[in-house]
């Protein structure tokens, strides 16, 4: 019996740090909000033409004008992008164990800023529709996998405000977005939104590809199952090297790269197996599903507010600029109160029952102030009520998303992400935009549709409440369920701790 050692080492430390990691995401999300805030935005969406009994009548502006879309297509516009998401979260997600993921977010973001070039070069409906679809496929790959590398990186201490810095980055990029739309909509066009984004967006996208990939814990690095390969196949390629000669070296690599290329192929047609048994993992576990129930009822509510705020606040109060009046208070409220919910739930201690007291409080409280608002003739009162009400609603973003990476396994986190934006889109703001247009098409008065959409809020804070009921372990610094246990548990350490493999010693039956 001979004993050969297989060196295991884990990549080269990247130039990324924490801080450089965690402000390149921001960016990015924020941009990936601002294309959202942007196609809500009075000067891109726009408005349909009118015409007086008197005969006299006004051209539409912007996207609704130019293609006369009724106000459940435009709904449906705001929520397109959403089936990309839905379909390519869950497939990102799942690749991310073969890839990685790193290079996956490259690929998500390449797409997105291909799509949205197109949609500024959109001449109907249809075209613009298919092209925000593929935004959405674009957006995916970064959805499902960002918030797992920044959670890993992030001091102990501060693991929420983390998360909610980067997560502050949707009011803050639905604001920006709301007000650079107006502006680029008014003084351009409304195509030209599209295209500017895109020209920002470019270099991130091919920072993926350059720059050397990053490795999320529970994931041992590609060159460690490479190796592992080599070893469970029985014949490594440093034995090889020293005990095969002439033909008998021949037969033995054959048959080598035969049983690799037959385990490849079993690993492949496992893939769909071990994805469902990710998924019921995630659907048995109570916590996760209760979390995810109320970020669904809570971003139906979001969700319409972001699309249809500006165009409701100009209908009830006759606000002269919506676009910028909204956008100022969403990015105020949005920073603040995201901040605060992360911060304040790092001084309560970071615990998943803590997180659940923390959102069905400030969910609850700020559903009152923002349905409080909506009942205020005065438009200097509703703003005054509103932004608190949304400074408190806005404070969940950290702790929402810190329940959903700790109460499951570091290995399930990409696939948990990718599970609660599928479900908070396809049950939350994906309906709600359209729903809404066909409820004011129905009602045909804003304030009263706005006190039917809030009162949704209440929901969502008394399912969060039950989550403080329910027994709850952080699973962050568990094993990665078997997955290459074979390997040093250093070697899976993120790429950004100073940790480097030591190797594997493994035994091979010599011939």
């Amino acid at each position: 019996m001979a004993r050969s050692s297989v060196s295991l080492s884990a990549p080269e430390h990247s130039w990324f740090t924490p801080k450089r990691l965690l402000v390149i995401f921001c960016v990015i999300n924020l941009l990936n909000y601002v294309d959202r805030g942007a196609i809500a935005s009075n000067g891109v969406n726009g408005s349909l033409g009118t015409c007086t009994s008197s005969g006299t009548c006004t051209s539409g502006s912007g996207i609704q004008g130019e293609f006369n879309l009724n106000n459940f297509e435009d709904g449906l516009l705001s929520s397109a992008f959403m089936v990309g998401l839905l379909v390519a979260s869950p497939i990102f997600a799942s690749l991310a164990k073969s890839i990685n993921p790193f290079r996956l977010i490259g690929v998500g973001l390449s797409v997105w800023t291909l799509a949205t070039t197109g949609c500024g070069f959109s001449f109907n409906f249809w075209s613009i529709t298919i092209c925000r679809m593929f935004v959405g496929v674009g957006e995916a790959s970064f959805i499902s996998l960002a918030a797992p590398f920044i959670d890993d990186n992030a001091p102990v201490t501060q693991k929420t405000a983390w998360l909610a810095i980067f997560y502050m980055c949707i009011p803050t990029g639905y604001a920006l977005g709301y007000v650079y739309g107006g502006l680029v909509g008014t003084h351009l066009s409304w195509r030209f939104a599209f295209w500017v984004e895109a020209i920002v967006m470019l270099p991130f996208a091919i920072l993926g590809f350059i720059m050397k990939p990053l490795q999320l814990k529970g994931f041992a690095p590609a060159e460690s199952k490479k190796a592992l390969l080599s070893i469970d196949t029985g014949v490594p390629d440093a034995q090889e090297a020293l005990n095969a000669k002439g033909s008998a070296k021949s037969m033995k690599e054959n048959f080598s790269h035969m049983f690799s290329r037959m385990k490849c192929a079993s690993i492949n047609l496992n893939q769909f197996s071990r994805f469902m048994k990710d998924m019921k993992a995630l659907l048995c576990d109570k916590v996760y599903v209760v979390n995810v129930l109320g970020y669904c009822a809570y971003n139906f509510v979001i969700g319409a507010y972001s699309y249809w705020g500006p165009k409701a606040g100009y209908n009830i109060y006759n606000m002269s600029d919506a676009d910028m009046i909204f956008g100022g208070i969403t990015i105020v409220c949005g920073i603040l109160g995201t901040l605060a919910g992360g911060y304040v739930l790092d001084f309560m201690s970071s615990t998943i029952s803590n997180a659940f007291k923390l959102l069905s409080v400030t969910t609850f409280i700020g559903a009152i102030f923002c349905f409080t608002a909506f009942c205020f003739k005065s438009m200097y009162a509703f703003l005054a009520i509103f932004s608190v009400g949304e400074l408190l609603v806005f404070a969940t973003q950290g702790p929402v998303n810190y329940i959903s990476l700790h109460c499951v396994s570091p290995s399930l986190r990409p696939l948990s992400m990718a599970i609660s934006t599928v479900s908070i889109h396809l049950f939350g703001d994906v309906p709600s935009s359209p729903l809404v247009g066909v409820l004011q098409d129905h009602v045909n008065n804003w304030r009263e549709t706005a006190l039917i959409l809030t009162s949704i809020l209440f929901l969502a804070a008394g399912i969060w409440f039950i989550g403080i009921f329910l027994h709850s372990v952080d699973r962050f610094y568990e094993d990665n369920e078997g997955q290459f246990i074979e390997v040093d548990r250093s070697n899976t350490a993120p790429l950004l701790e100073p940790k480097v493999a030591e190797g594997i010693e493994s035994s091979a039956d010599q011939l």
